[in-house]
């Protein structure tokens, strides 16, 4: 039985959420696989948003801030942690990897979301 403080996310929050991660991905990973170097390159490019995504979507909300302060705090913290898994990865100008990727995830997403309704 959860205890009395454990929170629980709303099935449609994790549906909302996969849809944005499944996006994300589609737009990141090709992204970062021209950069990474040597071998499993795709897989490789996935994990950077597989570690950063949850924590943008059920940890920071947990500051409670309004939107534009909450999307700034998330999308840096998204970019500089990627940015540093890039350069663990060998990446060269890891930081402009990761500005361009996150930069495409975070521009493309509402831009579709207007257009064809998803993520």
């Amino acid at each position: 039985m959860p205890g009395a403080h454990e929170a629980t996310i709303p099935a449609a929050m994790w549906v909302r959420w996969l849809n944005a991660f499944i996006f994300t991905q589609l737009i990141e990973v090709p992204i970062y696989v021209r950069f990474i170097p040597g071998e499993h390159r795709a897989a490789r490019a996935f994990v950077a948003s597989l570690v950063t995504h949850p924590i943008v979507w059920f940890v920071i909300p947990l500051l409670e801030l309004p939107y534009y302060p909450y999307a700034f705090v998330a999308e840096l913290f998204a970019w500089l942690t990627e940015a540093v898994y890039m350069h663990w990865l060998g990446v060269r100008r890891p930081l402009l990897v990761s500005l361009l990727a996150n930069a495409a995830s975070a521009g493309l997403g509402p831009i579709c979301r207007e257009l064809i309704g998803w993520p």
